[in-house]
């Protein structure tokens, strides 16, 4: 068996070498925001049981007051927004910092979600729904037919 050296240009010997010196070509033609994961939002997962769809938004840091939760249009929208100063001054120093954090992320609720009961509940930096289902959107059992 014989190694072969991998090459990360595959056309690199044909093109020339000068064709390669800016390795950053691609990521300056796109914004940062693109390559940051962090802007699409917090993690999210959602699980699907018989009666009901339960979502869970991984979001520390934030209290109960600093979410917005809307439905519009069939659209969950969550958002929430924080921000903090601290500042000290001594007789040597003085000294100021600020954050702010927030996000936003919207789903697309399907029909089958009864939407007056949706229940929320936030612990432990993790945000919770529960999503009931209508009735008839429930899995039903299999009916026998009687042939006459």
């Amino acid at each position: 068996m014989s190694l072969v050296k991998f090459r990360r240009r595959p056309f690199e010997n044909l093109v020339g070498q000068g064709f390669f010196d800016n390795s950053n070509m691609i990521s300056d033609m796109i914004p940062d925001t693109y390559w940051n994961l962090k802007s699409v939002g917090p993690a999210l997962n959602i699980k699907e049981s018989e009666n009901n769809f339960d979502i869970e938004l991984v979001a520390p840091g934030f209290d109960k007051k600093d979410f917005n939760v809307t439905i519009d249009n069939g659209c969950l929208k969550i958002s929430a927004e924080k921000s903090s100063e601290k500042e000290e001054n001594e007789e040597n120093y003085a000294r100021r910092e600020f954050r702010y954090n927030s996000f936003e992320r919207s789903l697309q609720l399907p029909e089958s979600i009864k939407h007056d009961d949706i229940k929320a509940k936030y612990t432990d930096g993790i945000l919770k729904f529960k999503l009931a289902k209508k009735e008839e959107a429930k899995e039903q059992p299999p009916k026998v037919i009687e042939i006459d």
